[in-house]
């Protein structure tokens, strides 16, 4: 099974699956300046937190090279990437992961200044770290994925939101990516994609891809779903994340929390797939995570013709954030999170545990309430460790 790659660096150009223009056409934007990068990322030629991040780095990587050709002075050299990182990190605030690889390419060239390397060199460095952060995107997916695919029995049908498959990634994808695993095991598994208003990412990206690799994926409109569950049609949920706060609040694409709560209504399990990167340890719980608003033409037109009267007032929050106690685990690359996430968290990113707020995480028994599958006693791991060679060769 070979999933889409739709990010490369060619020449010193950076260039992208036009994602805006499937399913109807695949074409490939070049983007050979920071400025055309971070319009790629504003205007979601390329999308998905994993995807975005990946982007911007190989867009730092190469604004380096272009300047360090000019460079009079180290420190001169080192506010320009800096800049550079700045304009990236504000085209679209919600992703962590964009943030999170253009400080880390900050955070090279700082050292390597230090060090006291000619800017030429740091750029060369920027370039290779830029191609770690891509290289490393992929194997965090198929290794979620691997993990992932354990939750996921044979015959599920499986009901997911928005794109979290190859094309919000650098490869391979993050929910999707659990699903092509357990395909990948001899798992018969078939795919509920919603559709994703108000961009339709379910519609034409998760649909192309996986009717691209041959698995087998039905349509549904965002408000199927909770019926779809009534008659016992869903078995599981899975999904990616633009950002996971510490508690392990989730902000994802605008939709996920009403599914997460109709999953809770009936008694199914709603799974949250994301490599290490897109958590984010500096933001407590997802009111702290600021949420994009985009354009009223995205929810007014629909491929360029209006289906709303002119002057109507239009809200259009791009995320919205599920919070910890609807959410049974947390899929990554390094195990299986599970509740309490204030712990499990930073147990996988190697932080000192923090106790949890009270409302952060899931509640105690509700005789009113459906049941959630077991998580992780409470005296046992928060985190279950996946031995490497379990699962099928990513090969």
């Amino acid at each position: 099974m070979s999933a889409v790659q739709p990010i490369r660096f060619e020449d010193g150009t950076v260039v992208l699956l036009d994602q805006r223009r499937l399913p109807a056409e695949e074409t490939w934007v070049r983007c050979a300046t920071l400025p055309e990068v971070a319009e790629a990322i504003a205007s979601m030629v390329v999308r998905g937190a994993p995807a975005i991040g990946v982007t911007a780095a190989w867009g730092l990587a190469a604004e380096a090279a272009r300047a360090a050709e000019t460079a009079q002075d180290p420190d001169g050299f080192l506010e320009h990437v800096r800049g550079a990182a700045r304009t990236l990190e504000a085209a679209r605030p919600t992703a962590v992961n964009l943030a999170w690889a253009v400080r880390r390419l900050v955070g090279v060239a700082e050292r390597a200044l230090a060090d006291g390397l000619a800017p030429v060199e740091v750029a060369r460095r920027l370039l290779a770290e830029a191609e770690a952060i891509h290289e490393e995107d992929v194997e965090a997916n198929r290794a979620l994925g691997r993990n992932g695919a354990l939750l996921v029995p044979d015959g599920a049908r499986v009901l997911t939101h928005c794109n979290a498959g190859a094309l919000a990634t650098a490869g391979y994808g993050t929910a999707l990516g659990v699903i092509r695993a357990a395909v990948e095991d001899g798992k018969k598994v078939s795919v509920v994609a919603d559709e994703t208003r108000p961009f339709l990412q379910g519609a034409r990206l998760t649909t192309w891809e996986l009717m691209r690799d041959g698995i087998d994926v039905t349509l549904v409109t965002d408000n199927m779903a909770g019926w779809l569950m009534a008659r016992g049609e869903i078995d599981l949920v899975v999904v990616g994340a633009d950002r996971i706060a510490r508690n392990g609040d989730v902000a994802n694409k605008i939709g996920t929390y009403t599914v997460a709560v109709l999953a809770r209504r009936h008694g199914i399990p709603f799974y949250v797939a994301a490599p290490l990167s897109t958590l984010d340890p500096d933001c407590p719980d997802g009111s702290a995570i600021p949420i994009e608003e985009r354009a009223p033409e995205e929810v007014t037109t629909i491929g360029g013709t209006r289906i709303a009267p002119e002057g109507v007032a239009v809200r259009n929050p791009a995320f919205d954030v599920t919070p910890a106690e609807l959410v049974a685990a947390i899929v990554t690359e390094k195990g299986i999170l599970r509740p309490p996430y204030a712990r499990s968290i930073a147990e996988a990113l190697g932080l000192a545990p923090e106790e949890p707020e009270a409302g952060s995480e899931p509640p105690g028994e509700d005789p009113g309430a459906t049941p959630e599958p077991p998580a992780e006693p409470a005296d046992g791991p928060a985190t279950e460790e996946i031995p490497p060679d379990s699962g099928p060769d990513p090969t």
